[in-house]
This record gives C-alpha cells, structure tokens and sequence, in this order.
C-alpha cells in the first residue's frame, strides 16, 4: 500500500538495493505491479517513441533459469579483485556488508515473487557513438528507476542489476524476447521488504564529485 507519509525527497534518498531483506514468502499482487508501472511510464523518453516493454516473470522454473544465469556472471565477477578506497573512505566501510548481501541475492534471486527485466525496442550497434547508445538506453533506464520508486512508496523492495546481461540472448529465447529487434537493460527481484523503513546511504562528499564551469 502507498505509504502517504513519504516525502518525494525520502523516496529518493532511501530506495536502496534490497537484497537481504526481501520477503521471498509473501506474494505480490499483479495490480500493485501495474500501479507502479503507471506511475514508472511517465519518465522521459527519447522523442516520445514510448519504446519500452516490461517483462515480469513469476514463474519458478524460468525464475531459476534466469537466476542461474545471473549467477554465473556474479561468481565471474565476485573472482575478481574488489575494488580498494583510501582509509576512511565511506565505499569501503561498506563494501563488506555490500558483498555479503550481493552473494545473499546470488543464492536466493529466484525464490523473489518476481522478476522484472526492462526492455527497449531497437539494438545498440557493434561500435555505435556514444550519442546513439544513450539515447537507447536513456529511453528506458529512467522509467526502470521510476519503477523502484514507486514500489519503495508501495512497501516494495528491489535491486537493479545487469549481470544476466552476458546471457541476454538465452534469456531472450526463454522468455520468447525477439532479441534482433528488443533490447534487454537490467534485472531487478520484486518482493515487499522486511523490517522498518530505510535511511539514506553515506556517500562520498560531493566537492570532489562536482565540476564548475569545467572539469
């Protein structure tokens, strides 16, 4: 249920990436969905083409298709060394709790109610300028946030992810995505959070992040 007492502001401070605290048992009406995607279909897109598509996918067995995937491509990635920040940096007071919670998502993706995978028409070209990517995935990527707005005022939780992405084709044939034409851009589990609210995350501070007039 829309939670009336959020400001715009406390939306926009404190949607996080809910990994450990999704309630994987408690179903989410397909209505609430949609209101939520109403609301998500209002952000900007490129020329008004309104280009996007919505797949959400309930069904278990394609839920554990699409986890695995994305499972592959996390263990890939999480081989990696992690990145290092210098001391008292905020990333990495974090980066501990943010590993454990990203391997909790990893071995759990597919127990979420749902899965939510944006979609674009068109494909980027192989060497495409900068200028024709963004604009592909500048028409689809707001409404996908506006969509993780709108269910943080609904009691929802989420968290935007790509790494199912290197098997974007597999996934394509198994949720019948016409992959010459259609363009995946993210993957996000839906399901309501446990516990109380969230706060807004520390972030590193903003003079070393903001440029006046140039670089």
């Amino acid at each position: 249920m829309n939670d009336p007492s959020l400001s715009a502001d406390e939306v926009l401070t404190t949607t996080r990436a809910v990994r450990k605290r999704l309630d994987f048992e408690r179903p989410v009406p397909r209505q609430l969905l949609l209101e939520c995607l109403k609301i998500a279909v209002q952000a900007p897109t490129g020329s008004n083409r309104q280009g996007w598509q919505f797949v959400f996918v309930s069904d278990p067995p394609k839920k554990r298709v699409i986890a695995d995937y994305y499972g592959r491509s996390f263990d890939a990635y999480a081989s990696q060394a992690p990145p290092t920040y210098p001391d008292g940096d905020v990333r990495a007071k974090r980066s501990g709790a943010v590993a454990t919670s990203s391997r909790y998502l990893r071995e759990r993706m597919h127990e979420a109610p749902w899965l939510l995978i944006p979609c674009i028409t068109g494909r980027p070209l192989e060497g495409a300028p900068t200028a024709v990517q963004a604009s592909l995935y500048g028409s689809v990527l707001p409404a996908f946030w506006s969509f993780m707005l709108a269910a943080r005022a609904r009691g929802l939780g989420t968290a935007w992810t790509t790494l199912h992405l290197p098997f974007e084709h597999e996934v394509a044939d198994l949720l019948n995505i016409p992959f010459d034409r259609v363009t995946q851009a993210g993957l996000t589990p839906v399901a309501y959070y446990t516990g109380a609210g969230f706060k807004p995350a520390p972030r590193i501070p903003l003079d070393g992040i903001t440029h006046w007039e140039s670089w």
